[in-house]
């Protein structure tokens, strides 16, 4: 199943309706807000005396405020409810909202609209936990990243064609057709959410507490259960700040910086629409269908730079005016304002997927539902606060570049003080960028790594980094026991003590650090952690697999737990085997040299022994050294 291609959940009744019924739901969303969005800005509707920009942040207000209202309601009933049928009552509820917002526009009931426009966000605010709940009930583990990423794309896509059908709303002669494809779509929608399959519900004896102040606290708390699980709704929430205070300034950027017009303002969303589809479908591609949480961090690094060089890419406002998109394009610096957008919404998907999913598998199945209800409040206050951000400095003055600017350092600010509240996103994004530029990875077996419980993952050792090859294919953190001086290369030692490596040493060097190290391990067993171990005491000098020594027998003998034997091969003669002297005094060579990291079979306690593990080893590589 790992080798399987994300496009073929789209053949699949488990997926193909749902994916359906939530990208029409998202094209109907963008379809009345983008219009109406466009609309204001560009006809010069006043509301309540205010004018197009402020209209701009007050719309994007209104449709956030609900997921902070009533979204802890909303995760109560995606667990208690079976999810299909839940799906099928929500686009009812939409069918009934586009034909109000049908009326609004024929009419031209511009206060309406934006009435409509937070009853939307009701909608969505429902719709919300039960699309991400409905994910891990139906998708294998391996699977989620590349469901995530269908997910995230198809949103996008239905961002892109909303625009494109929104901006019709800009034209007061074209109404009715847009009133008819917001009731047709929705109606399709609905049609679509028939054909999802049954999906249990997760806690059906789950009483719902109305009271949305105190339910909010208390789906909080669920969230705070893991520290990584939290980290990473914030993480989210803070791309929804940094992604909508950016998105919602397009229109009035256009304006005032880039003196076009509605369709070049639909070009602009179109480019960091197709960037995002673009990244998150990347990330299954990426990650090796795994949870790669280190293209977080590199995601992260691509969001500040673009947003910065978009500030450099049109400070000021242009002199000469376009009507046109074609007219934008010949322009000078129009393709390096394009490509920005596209590299911020790429970069955007390398971010965001991977948080989605983390949190997906971290959290237990029976209250997912209401975890991701307090992700959607805590992305709604954060969306709100981006919005009375913007509104606050461009009242003050600050031109749109300029904030851009501001969010491209506040991004790098956010990031840093993530990463040292959680370094395993750090130290994977580090493993990742170096296996990657380095090697070519293929790892076999790794559903024979148990998800939860400990175990002890005992290698061959090839290289000084074999520690980062196995723990970058091990969904897992993974304590490892290394020799004292590797734990001490300066290179390396940042990524294995965030690993938070275990340091031994032989009794004849130093038996207290020999004795803290077995204490060390017994401890991170005791504590359902893995431990990985090289049981030949050193790195091969000859590319051959060593004699084991018996250390493992210790351990087992005063913590019984599985053991899983793995074998690498194809890293002799690379530049960090010791054929090459260790890769830090010569000229690299097979950079991305192909790798391939084999899982055996778990081995009961009492069956393990040096001996029999080596042997295991042994076959597991064959003749690959």
């Amino acid at each position: 199943m790992a080798d399987s291609n994300q496009f073929s959940l789209l053949s699949q009744r488990r997926f193909a309706p749902f994916f359906a019924t939530q990208f029409l739901g998202a094209l109907n969303d963008n379809i009345f807000r983008n219009g109406l969005v466009i609309l204001i800005t560009f006809q010069g509707v006043r509301i309540a005396g205010m004018h197009a920009g402020e209209l701009a942040n007050i719309a994007g207000a209104l449709f956030i405020l609900p997921f902070f209202l009533f979204s802890a309601t909303a995760g109560q009933f995606a667990d208690k409810y079976e999810k299909s049928r839940l799906m099928r009552r929500i686009k009812m509820l939409e069918i009934a909202l586009m034909v109000l917002a049908a009326f609004a526009f024929v009419t031209r009931s511009y206060t309406l609209l934006l009435v409509v426009l937070f009853l939307m966000g009701c909608q969505s605010t429902l719709f919300g936990p039960v699309k991400y709940a409905y994910l891990p009930q139906q998708l294998a583990r391996e699977e989620l990243i590349g469901g995530n990423a269908l997910v995230e794309s198809g949103t996008y896509m239905a961002i892109i064609f909303g625009l494109i059908i929104g901006g019709i709303a800009a034209d007061f002669d074209s109404q009715i057709m847009l009133a008819s494809c917001l009731v047709g779509v929705a109606l399709l929608g609905y049609l679509a959410s028939r054909q999802v399959p049954l999906t249990k519900a997760a806690d059906p004896e789950l009483d719902i507490n109305w009271n949305a102040w105190t339910e909010t606290w208390h789906i909080v708390g669920f969230a705070r259960e893991k520290r990584s699980v939290f980290l990473s709704i914030l993480g989210i929430s803070w791309f929804w700040f940094f992604g909508s205070a950016m998105t919602i300034q397009l229109p009035a950027y256009t304006l005032s910086i880039l003196n076009g017009n509605e369709a070049v303002t639909t070009s602009l969303l179109v480019s960091f629409a197709i960037g995002v589809g673009i990244g998150s479908l990347l990330c299954e591609r990426m990650s090796g269908h795994r949870i790669e949480l280190g293209l977080v961090p590199f995601g992260s690094i691509g969001l500040s730079l673009f947003a910065i060089d978009l500030y450099y890419a049109q400070p000021d406002m242009h002199v000469v005016a376009v009507d046109s998109v074609g007219d934008f394009l010949v322009r000078s610096g129009s393709w390096r304002v394009l490509l920005d957008l596209i590299l911020l919404g790429a970069f955007g998907g390398f971010y965001s997927v991977p948080l989605y999913a983390l949190i997906q598998n971290r959290t237990e199945r029976a209250h997912l539902s209401r975890v991701i209800a307090a992700n959607n409040i805590i992305n709604a206050l954060f969306m709100v606060a981006a919005a009375l951000l913007a509104i606050a400095l461009l009242a003050y003055g600050m031109s749109i570049p300029q904030f851009y600017l501001i969010l491209a350092l506040l991004n790098a600010i956010v990031a840093i003080y993530i990463f040292t509240l959680l370094p395993e996103f750090l130290m994977r994004f580090l493993v990742w960028i170096l296996v990657n530029l380095l090697y070519r990875v293929r790892s076999t077996g790794l559903e024979n790594v148990p998800e939860r419980g400990p175990a002890i993952l005992v290698c061959n050792h090839v290289s000084f980094v074999d520690a980062l090859l196995v723990g970058g294919s091990v969904r897992r953190p993974v304590r490892f026991v290394m020799y004292y001086k590797i734990f001490q290369n300066p290179l390396l030692r940042f990524i294995f003590k965030t690993a938070k490596a275990i340091p031994i040493a032989s009794a004849k060097e130093d038996e207290k650090l020999l004795a803290e190290a077995f204490e060390r391990i017994d401890r991170e067993l005791e504590e359902g952690h893995i431990v990985c171990i090289f049981p030949e005491g050193g790195i091969t000098r000859d590319g051959e697999i060593q004699h084991f020594r018996p250390g493992v027998e210790r351990i087992i003998e005063r913590r019984a737990v599985p053991v899983i034997p793995i074998a690498l091969g194809g890293i002799w003669g690379s530049w960090f085997s010791r054929q090459t002297g260790g890769g830090l005094r010569k000229i690299p060579g097979r950079l991305w040299a192909r790798v391939s990291v084999r899982f055996g079979e778990p081995v009961p306690p009492q069956d393990a022994s040096a001996a029999g593990l080596e042997l295991l080893v042994r076959t597991l590589r064959g003749s690959e050294r």
